[in-house]
This record gives C-alpha cells, structure tokens and sequence, in this order.
C-alpha cells in the first residue's frame, strides 16, 4: 500500500507546498541555485534535518554535527533579502525569525555560498544587526 502524501507549507515561506519546493532537495536532488539552497537550508533547520545541513556545507568550514536532535529552537519564519548570484559564487541576506525559550529573536545573516562540480554549498555567513 503506498505511503499517504502529507501536504504542507513548505517551511521556507515560499507560498509552495514542501513536496513541490524544498523537499526534492531534501531528497538529494540538488538545488540549482544558491537561494533555494538557502530556502532548503531553513526548511532543513524547521524539520531537524541535521544530515542534509551537513552534506550542504562547505567541506572547510563544516563542523562535524549540529545536534539538532537537542535543539528546542522553533522556526517561524524566513525572508530573503537579497540575492546576487555570480558563475560559482553567490551571496544570500536573509532574515530568520525563531523563538528560543518561548522569546521571540531574529537571525539577520548574509550569507556566503559556492559551486562545486555543479553543487552548491553553504561557507559561512556574518551576522548582521
């Protein structure tokens, strides 16, 4: 008997379902630019999906794991302020409201991504006020 499909808004506030947005990344498909992998990269942290953040990062700067199992951290939302895509290069600002402790924070970040072999990968990102 085939598995039911759930249908939900994708985490990543794309106004798309998660099937027909950040969920075929997820699923190992890569995604064609350094936004979506971004938008990925936040619906990944909403759902807990330690595995795919890791195999998302830039080899070099990559830590060997999050815990997210442990994370109590509930994702609100996302806006992505600006996007500048370049050949292998790109850079994605982005604003990430979350509550920690029932506190409502916001993460301001741009954000430093790159293309290997046709992949994109999150480097790292500076904090923004």
């Amino acid at each position: 008997m085939p598995k039911p499909v759930i249908k939900i808004d994708c985490p990543c506030g794309s106004g798309a379902l998660y099937q027909d947005c950040c969920e075929p990344y997820h699923l190992s498909t890569g995604a064609p630019n350094a936004e979506k992998l971004m938008r990925s990269r936040y619906s990944a942290y909403a759902l807990g999906l330690e595995d795919y953040l890791l195999n998302t990062w830039h080899p070099n700067t990559r830590p060997k794991h999050l815990n997210l199992a442990n994370d109590r951290t509930k994702w609100l939302g996302l806006e992505v302020i600006r996007f500048e895509p370049n050949d292998d290069q790109a850079i994605v600002e982005f604003i990430a409201s979350y509550k920690d402790n029932g506190k409502a924070e916001r993460l301001h970040e741009t954000s430093q991504f790159r293309r290997i072999a046709g992949r994109w990968y999150y480097v790292d990102g500076e904090f923004q006020d």
